[in-house]
C-alpha cells in the first residue's frame, strides 16, 4: 500500500511518521535529487523531523538547503532555484500530526511517477551511504519570504482596507500580514505568534474554527477577514458582516474572477460553477490538490480550485497558494465588498453524511458499490473518485475515505425536493451493500 496521499506522506507523530521513515525520505529524495530545499510549519516535532530528513539527504551526498519556518507555498516558489522541495508539515491536521510534501521546481506536487519509486525505495530500504569524503552539506536558504512576497506583490494591485488575519499559531505568522501591509492594508493580526500546539484554534481553517476571527471582523469594522491552516496552501474568508465565506462559495467567488476558458475542480465541487460560467470547460478530477494541479497543467486552464480553501492561479504558480489567495482578495474586496460578492453566488441544497464500514470488507464493498452504482439511471457516471452519478437537475457522490474508514455521500441540486429523492436513491443502495 502506498504511504503517499493525496497531498503527500501524513501521518500520526511517532506512529505513522517516524524518525526512521523520515530519514528514509531524505536518503530516498537525496538519491535522486542533488540540491534540495526543506521547509517546515510550526508544528513542535517539526525541527527533530527535518533533522532526520537532511541526515538522510547528506549520507546520500545531496546538499540540503534551509529555508526555516516558511509557508508551503513560499517553500514551493523558493524550490525553483533546486531540484525539488521538501515541506515538513501535516497542513490543516492537528498538532499530533506531521508529514511531508514532496515539489517540483515548476510548482507542481510530485507527480505519480515520482511518488512511486519514492514509494519504491521506502519499501526496499535498499539505501547505499556515500563513503565519507562525500558527505553532502547543510546550507541555510534565509531569503524564501521575501522572494515569495515579492512575487506576490508583482501580481496584485494595491488595498486600503481594514483586514483582519487569522494565521492561526501556523506558518503563515511571517508573511501574511507583511504582505497585506505592503499592498496597503490596514491590518490586524490574530494567532501570529509561531505556536506548534495550535493552541488558539484547530488549524483547519473552517467556520467551527473561526468564531474569534468572525467576531473579531465585527467588533474591528473590518472589511475582510482571512484565515489560513497551518502551512498556509488553504484561505478561507470572513465578510464585513462576520460571515463565514468558504467552499463553493468562496470558489464560485474566485472562479467568477480569475476564468475565461476553463477551470478544474475535484468531483465534490459544487456544480454552481457550471451555472455561474456556462460558457467555460469544467473539468473534475479526484479529490486532492496533487490532481488539481496536473490537471490544470494537462489543460491549460485558468484557474483550479478545491472547496476546502485550496486554490491554485496557474498565471501566479502551480502550487496551491493561500497567501496569495488572501492578497487577491483583499484587493478584490477594495474594489467590492465581499458580502455582495456572496450573496450574489447562489447556494443549492447539499445532503451530506459518512457512514462507518469494515476496512477488512473494503474490497467487497467496492466491488458491490461499484455493481448497485452502474444500475443507476443518470445523465452521466463518472468513476475517477469513486461514484459521480449526474442527474438533469443534481448529482450525488459516493466514495470511500481514504484517511477514515467511512463511505462518503454528497448529494447536491436546484430543488431541495430533487437532493432528498438522490439522496435516499443511494443511500439506500450504500445501506444495502454495507450489511
Amino acid at each position: 500500500m502506498s504511504l503517499f496521499g493525496s497531498s503527500g506522506i501524513r501521518g500520526r507523530v511517532f506512529e505513522e511518521i517516524t524518525l526512521e521513515l523520515a530519514s528514509d525520505i531524505g536518503k530516498a529524495v537525496g538519491s535522486s535529487y542533488k540540491r534540495v530545499v526543506i521547509g517546515r510549519d510550526t508544528r513542535t516535532s517539526g525541527e527533530m523531523f527535518r533533522s532526520a530528513i537532511v541526515s538522510g539527504i547528506l549520507s546520500s551526498g545531496a546538499e540540503a538547503f534551509d529555508a526555516g519556518i516558511v509557508s508551503t507555498p513560499t517553500l514551493a516558489w523558493a524550490g525553483r532555484g533546486f531540484d525539488c522541495g521538501l515541506m515538513i508539515t501535516a497542513s490543516h491536521n492537528p498538532g499530533g500530526y506531521n508529514g511531508v510534501k514532496f515539489w517540483n521546481s515548476n510548482g507542481l506536487a510530485f507527480l505519480k511517477e515520482q511518488r512511486d519509486r519514492i514509494d519504491d525505495q521506502l519499501t526496499r530500504k535498499e539505501f547505499e551511504p556515500v563513503p565519507w569524503d562525500e558527505i553532502g552539506s547543510l546550507s541555510g536558504h534565509d531569503t524564501a519570504v521575501e522572494e515569495h512576497m515579492e512575487k506576490i506583490l508583482s501580481g496584485v494591485g494595491t488595498s486600503d482596507i481594514k483586514v483582519v488575519v487569522d494565521c492561526g499559531g501556523g506558518a503563515t505568522f511571517n508573511i501574511t500580514p507583511s504582505l497585506l501591509k505592503r499592498m496597503g492594508c490596514d491590518v490586524v493580526v490574530l494567532n501570529g505568534e509561531p505556536d506548534g500546539h495550535f493552541s488558539a484554534r484547530d488549524p483547519e481553517p473552517m467556520e467551527e474554527n473561526l468564531a474569534e476571527l468572525m467576531e473579531a471582523v465585527k467588533s474591528s469594522d473590518a472589511d475582510l477577514g482571512i484565515a489560513h491552516d497551518g502551512d498556509g496552501d488553504r484561505m478561507t474568508a470572513v465578510d464585513e458582516k462576520g460571515r463565514y465565506i468558504g467552499g463553493d462559495k468562496l470558489l464560485s467567488i474566485l472562479a467568477l474572477h480569475e476564468v475565461k476558458d476553463s477551470l478544474v475542480v475535484p468531483v465534490d465541487a459544487s456544480m454552481v460553477v457550471n451555472d455561474l460560467l456556462p460558457d467555460a470547460e469544467v473539468y473534475r478530477t479526484r479529490v486532492g490538490d496533487v490532481f488539481v494541479g496536473e490537471e490544470l497543467q494537462k489543460r491549460n486552464a485558468d484557474f483550479g480550485a478545491e472547496p476546502s480553501g485550496t486554490w491554485i492561479f496557474p498565471r501566479h504558480f502551480l502550487c496551491p497558494d493561500g497567501v496569495y489567495a488572501g492578497a487577491l482578495l483583499a484587493e478584490m474586496v477594495s474594489k467590492k465588498k465581499l458580502s455582495e460578492m456572496a450573496d450574489e453566488v447562489p447556494e443549492y441544497p447539499q445532503q451530506v453524511e459518512g457512514i462507518m464500514f469494515d476496512t477488512k470488507r473494503r474490497e467487497e464493498i467496492t466491488k458491490g458499490l461499484d455493481e448497485k452504482m452502474r444500475s443507476i439511471d443518470c445523465v452521466e457516471l463518472t468513476t475517477i473518485d469513486g461514484w459521480r452519478l449526474q442527474f438533469e437537475e443534481g448529482w450525488a457522490l459516493v466514495r470511500l475515505s481514504g484517511t477514515e474508514p467511512k463511505v462518503r455521500i454528497k448529494v447536491e441540486a436546484r430543488k431541495p425536493n430533487t437532493v432528498e429523492d438522490i439522496y435516499r436513491t443511494v443511500h439506500s443502495i450504500t445501506e444495502e451493500v454495507l450489511r
